[in-house]
């Protein structure tokens, strides 16, 4: 029986192959795919676990050793797992406060949490770390201002409690609002009809029934914690994570071997959470969350439960919005913290040093923006739409760079690409692929999710007129997915405009990126000079964006529909 179902599955299979070879644009194409796959996330991480594993010309697990026997090194790993908990629970929490708020209760300003929502998107990933200190610092303006407080301690893990939190609650917020605004109200009512009081019904239905939502989100934000980069740079002080002592211990000390080992373990930490993310928790039925509520939710207006959920949510967002405007004031001070003048010195300081880290990273984003679109939309493309052997491990393999840390695909890179057969270390192209890789599988999930939603027997008739792959998908498909198309293009550009893990280790003296120059110049203590070079990169992606939009909206496509 056996034999006879796998002998069917590869007659299907050899069926399916011949399909494709048939039409030459369509196997060129996943040919051109699973090349890029295998080239720029595969075969890096492969050389990662190989240089891992290899002391004195022999195999050994030498550096693993050390990382376990050292208690330096055990100490780094449980500070990573013990900031990646702490910061998943706060910000999930706030998360659903806002989501909740947004979605459950009658009060002004809602759309207010959008713009929140958007700001980490457009800005540095570090900048709240930025306005950190500004705030808090030894010289920030409410510790030293005024508390008068002359030993604040903004760096550790406190500092970076608070700069994570507020930086990645914001995906908690996108994911449950959008699904607690589809829980259908007819079974709170229910509840309520027979008794419940307002309470009982959220621990009793609307929380269950979020359990799934709410582990999801916790869970992203969890991977997006333990991968972070630039807030442990900037803000870590003695407290180091795996993230950063990556980079210190690869670049900085010159130990790539010892920094393998230790990338190979913040991987497979990141991506066992992807996998439970993905293919677990991802996976839940919602069981009434799922399909079309019966109408629309009658919002609760009671002032003992809206005032204070109000006021909680206001006072956050004005404090993630002073934080972002503070950088902007503090490009514009002369010495924070000592002399509160207003000076344009830090803009003459940028002028002097060049503008050529703004233009690279401009040009290159602007370069990586069409080519990531388009290639992502094609994997969502085959990904939904077309059968053909490898199409599993495209997909997996493109999802799964969203859940590999940006230290260890820079730090693949650098092994990869430093000698033969391909060399690209310090050049431009290396820089493009690595936006590409990092921001591509935003696009394609963009991709995936509107081609879920359209009806294949349109593109089946343009295949059975005699159209080809190629003439379908460019006549046909890309059309009507043009809102998540253009999706694509806006998150690509921000994304490469604001990376910073990856390309840190790509950076040469030919080319200079803007997320690095910060770095340097908060590492030199040159705050305002920082917050110009953070200022003139808000203006920057917010203007492209912004751009875009104008753009799109010519095509008929709204700007509404352009989802960050």
């Amino acid at each position: 029986m056996q034999t006879n179902t796998r002998k069917l599955k590869m007659k299907s299979e050899i069926a399916t192959m011949k399909n494709v070879i048939r039409d030459p644009a369509l196997f060129t194409t996943i040919i051109i795919v699973l090349s890029i796959v295998t080239l720029f996330i595969v075969i890096p991480l492969f050389r990662i676990m190989g240089s891992s594993f290899l002391f004195e010309g022999g195999v050994s697990t030498k550096y693993y050793e050390a990382i376990f026997t050292k208690a330096y090194n055990r100490l780094i790993i449980k500070n990573t797992l013990k900031l990646g908990l702490t910061v998943s629970i706060l910000a999930t929490s706030i998360g659903f406060l806002f989501a909740y708020a947004s979605a459950y209760l009658k009060m002004k300003s809602k759309r207010l949490f959008d713009a929140i929502a958007i700001l980490p998107i457009i800005s540095p990933p570090f900048l709240i770390a930025l306005s950190a200190i500004l705030l808090f610092g030894r010289t920030g303006l409410i510790s030293r201002g005024l508390l008068g407080m002359r030993d604040a301690e903004i760096y550790g893990f406190k500092g970076l409690v608070l700069v994570q939190t507020l930086t990645f609650f914001p995906v908690a917020y996108l994911v449950l609002s959008g699904l607690l605004k589809q829980i259908d109200p007819s079974v709170e009512e229910a509840s309520r009809s027979l008794g419940a009081s307002r309470s009982e019904v959220f621990r009793t239905v609307t929380v269950p029934l979020m359990a799934p939502g709410i582990a999801n989100a916790a869970l992203l934000i969890f991977i997006q914690s333990v991968a972070d980069f630039g807030n442990p740079m900037v803000i870590g002080g003695n407290y180091t994570t795996m993230a950063a002592q990556i980079y210190l211990q690869g670049i900085g000390s010159m130990d790539m071997s010892g920094a393998t080992a230790l990338a190979m373990i913040l991987l497979v930490i990141s991506v066992s959470a992807f996998i439970i993310q993905k293919y677990y928790v991802g996976k839940k039925s919602y069981i009434t969350v799922t399909g079309k509520i019966s109408r629309a939710r009658q919002l609760i207006d009671e002032p003992h439960i809206v005032k204070p959920i109000q006021v909680l949510v206001i006072l956050i967002s004005l404090l993630v919005g002073m934080m972002y405007i503070l950088v902007p004031i503090g490009s514009f001070v002369k010495l924070w913290g000592v002399n509160y003048s207003l000076t344009l010195d830090h803009f003459r300081y940028v002028m002097d040093l060049g503008i050529k880290p703004i233009l690279d990273t401009t040009v290159l984003a602007l370069i990586a923006t069409p080519i990531t679109g388009i290639l992502a939309m094609v994997i969502a493309f085959l990904t939904v739409r077309r059968r053909f052997p490898g199409r599993s491990y495209m997909e997996f393999t493109t999802m799964l760079a969203i859940a590999i840390p940006g230290t260890v695909i820079g730090l693949g890179y650098v092994l990869t690409f430093n000698t033969g057969p391909v060399v690209l270390t310090g050049t431009a192209t290396i820089l493009i692929i690595a936006f590409m890789i990092r921001s591509m599988p935003v696009g394609i999930r963009s991709g995936i999710a509107a081609l879920q939603q359209i009806d294949p027997s349109i593109e089946e008739a343009a295949s059975i007129l005699g159209a080809s792959s190629q003439k379908v998908f460019t006549s046909v498909t890309l059309p009507m997915i043009r809102p998540a198309f253009f999706s694509g293009l806006v998150n690509s550009f921000a994304r490469s405009m604001t990376l910073v893990s990856t390309v840190i280790f790509l950076v040469s003296a030919r080319w200079n990126l803007l997320t690095v120059a910060i770095m340097a110049q908060i590492d030199q203590g040159k705050i305002g000079v920082a917050s110009v070079y953070s200022t003139i990169l808000i203006i920057i992606v917010a203007s492209v964006i912004s751009l875009i939009r104008v753009i799109v909206s010519r095509f008929g496509v709204s700007a509404d529909d352009i989802v960050l």
